[in-house]
């Protein structure tokens, strides 16, 4: 029997809520599927911090790093100053690891969960791949003359050759392994942004390798556009870090919303980090109302990529089962408790394993 060591931090708000019903799919999976995920549970959060001053210790971290991955609930709280917690677990994460790919699958289950008319789970099938490490967010930031009416702010965006051609033929390589369309868009604002015309020149470098893989290019104002308009048109995209934080959230109301989207932030054959992509929303937390689907969701994407492939798309299709039936009737806060979701969740893959 496969073993597995990952490391679980619930963090704030929902997410301790909805990290309890991703663990219980993941234990039953493992139980039908015959691998065994032993959990190393952190404590880490804004609670925590509140309590103790501390965010993510180093010997935490350096224990976290040795397991096979990392699985995130849900981080922030407003009783703090903005961005405190979230650099100091999920930032040291993604830099400490070097988690350079951040996959946003965005895939409709159910038309009716598609705000856009007329488009069907046949229109809605993409991976964004965003670039995770570089850009306006790394930090390189600074104030003059702060507070005084002549302040001046600066961020400076970085993008490196090495880093731009990793995450380009992460997402080339992708869409080899898809098979559906065999495309890759480029999304970026290289005509405003001048620093990325070095994406422009390394993906038409990086795609010369690959000549069974079509190309396309959008700048991220219009690839927004053709998102509502056309979801139908992407396959793979892939796009500096800024680009991918705005087109991935529209992703995510085009395919029915935060209850659903999930994301893994990857370093190919390391350590990752997965999580849902909605935030902790402390106005919610306790009252068993949130939606724990993309928690679960985030979990299969986990598994698949320890290994786990069946035992992550037997997830993936209790969910989709449990859309397209109706039994799940929506994916926003309170239409169903969050234990409920769980037990359909759980009661499916049991059933599944009482079948075989």
């Amino acid at each position: 029997m496969a073993n597995y060591d990952i490391s679980v931090i619930a963090g704030d708000g929902i997410g301790p809520e909805v990290t309890r019903e991703a663990m219980r799919v993941l234990d039953i999976a493992a139980s039908v599927h015959g691998f065994e995920l032993r959990r190393n549970e952190l404590p880490y959060g804004s609670e925590h911090y509140i309590k103790t001053e501390e965010i993510f210790p180093d010997a935490a971290f350096s224990e976290a790093k040795q397991t096979d991955a990392i699985y995130l609930g849900a981080i922030g709280d407003p009783r703090l100053p903005v961005g405190l917690i979230e650099y100091g677990i999920i930032a040291k994460c993604r830099f400490e690891l070097d988690l350079y790919v951040n996959k946003r699958p965005i895939k409709l289950y159910d038309e009716r969960l598609c705000p856009l008319k007329g488009k069907t789970p046949e229109d809605v099938d993409m991976v964004i791949i965003r670039e995770n490490t570089e850009d306006a967010y790394t930090g390189m930031h600074g104030f003059a003359h702060k507070g005084q009416p002549l302040e001046v702010a600066t961020q400076t965006m970085v993008y490196t050759r090495e880093g731009t051609e990793r995450v380009i033929r992460y997402a080339f390589e992708l869409a080899r392994e898809r098979n559906k369309k065999k495309q890759v868009t480029l999304i970026d604002k290289a005509n405003a942004i001048r620093a990325q015309d070095l994406w422009t020149r390394v993906f038409a470098e990086v795609a010369t390798e690959y000549p069974d893989i079509k190309t396309d290019h959008a700048y991220i104002d219009a690839a927004c556009m053709w998102m509502v308009k056309n979801p139908e048109w992407f396959d793979v995209a892939v796009t500096p870090n800024l680009c991918g934080d705005i087109i991935t959230d529209l992703g995510a109301m085009v395919q029915g919303g935060m209850g659903v989207a999930a994301s893994g932030n990857i370093n190919p054959g390391h350590t990752s980090l997965f999580e849902p992509i909605h935030g902790s929303a402390p106005k919610h937390a306790g009252k068993n109302v949130a939606c724990p689907v993309a928690a679960i969701m985030a979990g299969a994407m986990m598994l698949d990529y320890i290994g786990e492939k069946e035992a992550a798309v037997s997830i993936e299709g209790a969910i989709e089962g449990l859309i397209q039936s109706g039994e799940i009737k929506g994916l926003g806060t309170g239409v169903h408790g969050t234990d409920e979701v769980g037990d359909m969740v759980v009661n499916r893959l049991s059933a599944a394993e009482a079948s075989l």
